[in-house]
């Protein structure tokens, strides 16, 4: 349904383009935003120990919690109205995104600015603690070289944030 809402209100997108801001909109991230302004968390049944570490307000719970909700309109309303709540929910976060695709993917941003003088990134990262609240380090480096290191709730996150942290470091010319 987002695809069809991209491909219908900017036709002037490149396939690529439009590819970037789908994945932006429909990330983990992005469907726990919306269930987090909906307030789905307090609706969600946890258990006790999930309700001790802070559980409705897991990304990944959330986001599964708000695919469900979209699931139900959909079983209930049909695509019609599974359709009309995407819209309404995803209208201005895919035009956000449309104006700029790919701004937030900074991990693809730093790897098209070091292709373009034959250069790659190195990413590395590690996770402490425990399984419910494990936090992720990562780093990135150029020619053995560390420039920019990053912390996250994923993986992914970390990455991210190691990548965007390179991006500032090699705009600066500090490296």
């Amino acid at each position: 349904m987002v695809t069809d809402l991209l491909y219908d209100s900017y036709p002037q997108l490149a396939e690529g383009q439009m590819a970037k801001v789908r994945a932006a909109v429909v990330s983990r991230g992005a469907l726990a935003e919306i269930a987090r302004q909906l307030g789905v968390g307090e609706f969600v049944e946890v258990s006790a120990s999930e309700e001790a570490t802070g559980g409705r307000d897991k990304d990944s719970i959330l986001a599964d919690a708000m695919e469900a909700v979209i699931g139900a309109v959909y079983l209930d309303g049909g695509i019609e109205k599974a359709t009309l709540l995407i819209d309404r929910l995803w209208g201005d976060r895919v035009g956000e995104r449309a104006l700029s695709p790919g701004i937030k993917d900074y991990k693809t941003r730093l790897q098209e600015v070091l292709a373009k003088d034959g250069r790659r990134p190195e990413y590395g990262s590690h996770g402490s603690g425990p399984d419910h609240e494990k936090v992720f380090e990562a780093w990135v480096a150029v020619a053995g070289v560390e420039v920019g290191r990053g912390s996250g709730r994923s993986k992914k996150e970390a990455e991210q944030e190691a990548a965007r942290q390179a991006i500032e470091a090699l705009s600066s010319g500090s490296v």
